[in-house]
């Protein structure tokens, strides 16, 4: 079955991790890094993105609702409907501290952060 933008609701992990990020004005921010699933409810908790950095050093680790990930053929990646500013300002953490207390922190602080946007 299609999204509303014509992509199927079904996709490999594998897919997904790697994939660049880019903003509405089409500005490269970052890649996934990861995706975080939700066992019991079978649901994805967020996606990792991963912003500035070289090489891994001094790279921000956010996490981003699933939902606000669209994917555009013609970009070759996810578009967020966020700007560099407000993503640079978001809640960051280092991948293990996102995920720790099952990202229930990283999912809360993340969903209200966004909300507001």
């Amino acid at each position: 079955m299609p999204t509303a933008t014509g992509h199927t609701t079904a996709i490999r992990a594998s897919r997904v991790i790697g994939t660049t990020v880019y903003n509405t004005a089409g500005d490269k921010i970052g890649e996934v890094e990861d995706v975080i699933l939700d066992k019991t409810s079978d649901a994805i908790k967020f996606a990792v993105v991963g912003f500035g950095g070289f090489l891994g050093v001094g790279e921000k680790y956010h996490a981003v609702p699933w939902s606000s990930l669209n994917y555009e053929d013609s970009q070759g990646g996810y578009v967020v409907p966020y700007t560099k500013d407000q993503l640079e300002a978001a809640p960051q953490d280092s991948i293990h501290d996102l995920t720790k207390d099952d990202g229930t922190h990283a999912q809360t602080s993340a969903v209200s952060y966004y909300r507001t946007l």
